[in-house]
């Protein structure tokens, strides 16, 4: 039989599978090789690199594992010196993510304040227009030529991206020269500036006069020295310059503008009167200015002079005398016989000595002005004293809103001089105008720029005379308490007797409590007077006074300056006035009122006005001006302001029990049906002592 073909092929297919059989395990046995062959070479390159510590090598390792296959093996073995490691490489990742994140810094811009719009819009690279709109959304309104001070300038150069870098001006880099601080080596010992203060008739005048060997004290209208003087004494063992400011206690602000510019006040005290109102006046004076105080007690020739009670006083006064243990120079003098004036002229240098008064003179000169006066044929006349430096003739000066250059200079003795080194008093001419008395002057190399800072000064305070200056009162008080200007209260107290004024003081320390500060500043026997006044315009003051009056010369200023002065005839009218200011400084309590309830029956969508809801007063009432607070499920969802409220399409005030109207909430438009509206308003109740 012949043999079937099927048969044939698949015989053949049968040879071709034993030869792919034969050929695959080959190929096998390759792949395997290949694989074997391929796993100890990746982890060379790990090898490679130098490690330090162990957290950095764990990086390293898991860095290159790209493979899933390599990576595998490595997370399943882990080692107990492995885990201790993983909380480090949590610490070092988060650390190089902040590194590469960039810090927004602002662009420095440096400007002239105050600036015009126009002229910013330069600086800032923008229209004058796109500036305008962004002033307008700080509620700004500006014009391209209005000038911006500094702090609108501030907050628009912000919205730009720019950060204000405020440029010197030409007046703080022409006086950048006085600012700067003199080297040890350039510093030089200068004579001391002394001050006599005291009480009027104690002898201040008669005093310095017996130091100087002049007759000033007869020259001198009514025995008082009406302005103040600088003399300079020259001794064997050194030189001095003393101030003499008046003792009346109408001088207040000249003594202590005197303080301020002395090194030592001696401090006059008559042995038969003792220690007066003038005289503790003066005490106050020099502490406030930190200055060292000496002690002359004058007129101890008299027979009824007793120094002992006059050392018992000034140690009421935390004045001891050294001979009674304290730190305290007192020298019994006496202006008529000559006696102790030299032992006090010893003490003055020996205090200055350690004092260590220094300046330097080969610097521009600078001080302060101690008077000043027009006379016929020289025009302006001012007193300077220099402070530091050395004035020349023909130096550009500038006081104030005045400048000049200095014509002529003369001493205390009248006579013509080209220098004046420092703590040395000197009379110019060639200035402007008649300066302030205490007003500091500069040396300035150039004229022009002397007159450039002068026109600015006086353009300035131009600008600040027309502005109102108010006074504060008792009446205003309360609403410079609500602006939150005011958390103080200073007084000035004047009493007919010591007995009320003290009973004044107990009544108000009882009224005084933490959150605000009762200041008396001041506080004396007798009528209201200037001095009162003025130091009641220098601190922004009440003047409170108990059955006494002020004086002609405190009224007129009373009306020129609008201070607020209280006169009382009964202490109790006087407590309860202060009373009822001090409880306007309490912060008052603040408490919610309920109002009415409302409820939300259904939403109208309105184009302008976004959701308003319809609803019913359910409950009291509601107001235009009150609060509201929206329930939905017992939660509070929305706490603000009423934005309008109708009844039909009216405006309506307050819409009360039982009625229908439309509300819509300020910022809040996702208002739905059944949702609770309580209107609610709040109180604010003043808090009593």
């Amino acid at each position: 039989m012949p043999k079937p073909k099927s048969c044939s092929i698949n015989s053949k297919n049968m040879m071709t599978k034993i030869k792919k059989a034969k050929v695959s395990p080959k190929k096998e046995k390759i792949v395997k090789t290949k694989k074997v062959v391929r796993k100890p070479a990746k982890p060379k390159p790990v090898k490679k690199h130098k490690v330090v510590s162990p957290a950095k090598k764990l990086i390293k390792v898991i860095q290159p594992a790209a493979k899933p296959i390599l990576a595998v093996p490595s997370v399943k073995k882990i080692t107990p010196e492995v885990k201790r490691i993983i909380p480090e490489v949590k610490k070092i990742v988060p650390e190089v993510k902040k590194e590469v994140v960039p810090a927004v810094q602002l662009k420095e811009l440096e400007l002239k304040l105050p600036i015009s719009v126009k002229d910013l819009s330069v600086r800032l690279q923008e229209k004058p227009s796109v500036l305008i709109k962004t002033l307008m959304e700080m509620r700004i309104m500006a014009g391209i030529n209005q000038v911006l001070d500094e702090e609108a300038t501030v907050k628009v150069c912000l919205k730009f991206g720019y950060g204000i870098k405020k440029a010197a001006s030409e007046e703080e880099l022409a006086l950048e020269i006085h600012k700067s601080i003199d080297g040890v080596r350039m510093l030089e010992p200068r004579p001391p500036i002394v001050t006599f203060m005291g009480h009027v008739d104690h002898g201040k005048t008669s005093l310095l006069d017996a130091i100087r060997k002049t007759k000033v004290a007869e020259s001198e209208h009514g025995g008082i020295t009406q302005h103040i003087g600088a003399y300079r004494v020259v001794l064997p063992t050194g030189k001095i310059t003393f101030l003499d400011t008046p003792g009346h206690e109408a001088f207040t602000a000249m003594r202590s503008r005197g303080a301020k510019i002395t090194d030592i006040v001696v401090l006059v005290v008559a042995a038969d009167d003792g220690i007066m109102p003038q005289t503790q006046e003066a005490i106050d004076h020099a502490r406030a200015a930190g200055v060292s105080i000496i002690v002359a007690i004058n007129k101890v020739d008299k027979p009824q002079a007793n120094i002992e009670r006059v050392k018992k006083q000034l140690s009421e006064l935390n004045l001891n005398p050294e001979d009674w243990g304290g730190k305290t120079i007192t020298v019994p003098v006496s202006a008529k016989t000559g006696a102790g004036i030299d032992h006090l002229l010893e003490m003055i240098l020996l205090e200055a000595q350690m004092l260590e008064l220094k300046a330097n003179p080969k610097r521009p000169a600078q001080g302060v002005v101690l008077e000043a006066k027009i006379t016929k044929g020289k025009g302006p006349v001012s007193t300077l004293l220099v402070q530091n430096g050395t004035l020349h003739l023909n130096e550009n000066i500038i006081i104030a809103k005045y400048y000049g250059k200095i014509r002529a200079m003369f001493d205390d003795r009248g006579q013509s001089v080209t220098e004046v080194l420092p703590s040395f008093p000197v009379e110019v001419l060639g200035i402007s105008g008649v300066p302030l008395a205490g007003e500091p002057f500069f040396v300035i190399k150039d004229e022009k720029t002397a007159k450039d800072i002068a026109s600015r000064r006086q353009e300035s305070e131009r600008q600040q005379q027309m502005k109102a200056i108010k006074r504060i009162s008792l009446e205003d008080l309360h609403t410079q308490i609500q602006e939150g200007k005011l958390k103080e209260l200073k007084l000035i107290i004047k009493a007919d007797m010591q007995g009320s004024l003290e009973a004044i003081k107990d009544t108000l320390n009882k009224l005084n409590v933490v959150e605000i500060k009762l200041d008396i500043i001041h506080e004396g026997i007798g009528n209201v007077n200037s001095s009162d006044v003025i130091l009641a315009v220098a601190s922004n003051a009440l003047v409170l006074g108990f059955n006494v009056s002020s004086d002609e010369r405190a009224k007129e200023l009373i009306e020129k300056e609008g201070v607020d002065v209280r006169i009382y005839n009964i202490i109790y009218e006087l407590a309860n006035d202060i009373k009822q200011a001090v409880e306007g400084l309490l912060e008052p309590t603040l408490k919610k009122v309920f109002l009415g309830k409302v409820e939300v029956r259904k939403i109208f969508k309105m184009s302008r006005a976004g959701n308003v809801a319809g609803c019913f007063v359910t409950k009291g009432k509601v107001t235009r001006t009150g609060l509201a607070r929206l329930l939905r499920n017992s939660e509070v969802v929305f706490d603000g302001k009423i934005a309008s409220l109708k009844r039909f399409k009216d405006d309506v005030r307050e819409v009360l029990e039982g009625f229908e109207c439309g509300i819509a909430l300020s910022g809040f438009e996702d208002l739905q049906e059944g949702d609770i509206i309580e209107a609610y308003e709040i109180e604010k109740i003043a808090r009593k002592l």
